[in-house]
C-alpha cells in the first residue's frame, strides 16, 4: 500500500501566516481615578499635627516673652506650616511614585504610586501648596521686615522637595531624622517666635527641641513600617541602615524624651507639670512600637504619635501662657 504524500511546510509562508494575525494584548488592569476624597487621604491629614506643634509652641514663647498676642503673624505662620507639610507629602507622593518606591506599599495607597493620578497632576498640586506656602512666609517677611528670612524660607521648600526628590534624595540615605529635627523643630519653632518678637527665648530653643524630637518620632514610626518594602526598593531609610530592633528603641527614646525637657519647664511654670498626663497616650504608643509586627500596628503607632506630638505642644503652650 503506498504512503500518502506528505506535504512540505514552507517556513517562509508559516511566518508570514503568524505575522498576519492579530496580536492578543492582555487588558489592562482598571485603577479607579482619584476623586476628592483620593486627593484627601494624599494630603496625609495625620501629618498636620507635626506642623501646628511648633507654631504653636513658638507662638506661646513668643507670648511669654513680650506678653502680647500677635495674631496675624501667628496664623501666617500656620498657614505657611500646614500648606508646605502639604505640598511636602503631595512631593514624596509624586517622587516614591515615579521612582516605583511604593509599588509594594503596605500601608495606604498612594495616588501616583497606584496609577490613581497622573504623575504631573500630583507634581502641580505639590508645586502649588509650595507657592502658596511661599505667599504666606513672605507676608510674614513683609510684617517683620526681616528680609534674610527669604533665605530660611527657601531652605525650608528645599528640604521639602529634596526629601525623596532630585536625583540624589537625602531621605534615601538615612538623613531623614536629621532634616526632620532642624526644619519641623528648630526652624519652625524659633522662627514663629522670632518673626512675631524679633528673638528666641531658651523657652523657644528648648521648646523646638521637644517638636523636632516628636516629629522624628513620627517619621521613624513611618519607616519601620515600610521597613521592608524600602530595603526592596533600594531606599536606604535610617530604620533600614540600622534594622528594626534598633529603630524600636530609637522611635521610643524620640517619643519620651520631650518629656525631660517638660521636667524643666516644669521647674519654672506652675502649670507645665499637668502635661505629663500625655504619659498616659505616649506610653502605650511605646509598647506597640516596640512589639508590633504588622503595618497596621506600625500604621496606629504614626496615627498616636501625631496625636501625642499635638496634645504635648497644646498642653505646654498653655503652661506657658498661663
Amino acid at each position: 500500500m503506498a504512503r500518502p504524500k506528505q506535504q512540505r511546510i514552507d517556513p517562509t509562508k508559516v511566518a508570514r501566516a503568524a505575522r498576519s494575525q492579530k496580536k492578543v494584548i492582555p487588558p489592562k488592569a482598571k485603577v479607579k481615578k482619584a476623586g476628592p476624597a483620593d486627593w484627601i487621604a494624599g494630603a496625609r491629614i495625620r501629618t498636620l499635627p507635626l506642623a501646628v506643634a511648633p507654631v504653636a509652641l513658638g507662638t506661646a514663647a513668643a507670648y511669654v516673652y513680650s506678653f502680647e498676642w500677635h495674631w496675624v503673624r501667628a496664623l501666617l505662620c500656620l498657614a505657611l506650616a500646614v500648606l508646605l507639610q502639604i505640598g511636602v507629602n503631595y512631593a514624596n507622593d509624586y517622587s516614591d511614585g515615579i521612582r516605583g518606591t511604593d509599588a509594594h506599599r503596605v500601608g495606604p495607597s498612594r495616588l501616583t504610586g497606584s496609577g490613581a493620578a497622573k504623575p504631573r497632576t500630583v507634581l502641580a498640586v505639590a508645586l502649588t501648596f509650595f507657592a502658596l506656602g511661599a505667599l504666606a512666609g513672605l507676608a510674614v517677611v513683609v510684617l517683620s521686615g526681616q528680609w534674610w528670612l527669604l533665605a530660611v524660607g527657601a531652605a525650608c521648600i528645599a528640604a521639602g522637595w529634596f526629601y525623596t526628590g532630585g536625583r540624589r534624595p537625602y531621605g534615601y540615605y538615612g538623613l531623614g531624622e536629621l532634616f526632620v529635627f532642624v526644619f519641623f523643630g528648630l526652624v519652625a519653632t524659633a522662627g514663629t517666635m522670632y518673626v512675631q518678637v524679633g528673638d528666641v527665648s531658651l523657652e523657644g530653643w528648648m521648646a523646638g527641641v521637644a517638636a523636632g524630637l516628636l516629629a522624628c518620632a513620627v517619621l521613624v514610626s513611618n519607616n519601620m513600617r515600610d521597613i521592608e518594602q524600602d530595603r526592596v526598593s533600594g531606599k536606604r531609610t535610617l530604620s533600614v541602615l540600622i534594622g528594626i530592633t534598633a529603630s524600636r528603641i530609637l522611635f521610643t527614646v524620640l517619643l519620651l524624651a520631650p518629656f525631660v525637657i517638660l521636667f524643666f519647664f516644669g521647674l519654672v511654670y506652675l502649670l507645665a507639670p499637668y502635661v505629663f498626663f500625655v504619659l498616659l497616650l505616649a506610653i502605650p504608643t511605646a509598647i506597640i512600637a516596640l512589639t508590633g509586627k504588622t503595618a497596621a500596628e506600625f500604621l496606629l503607632v504614626l496615627k498616636l504619635t501625631s496625636l501625642t506630638a499635638l496634645l504635648f505642644a497644646l498642653g505646654l503652650g498653655a503652661a506657658l501662657v498661663f
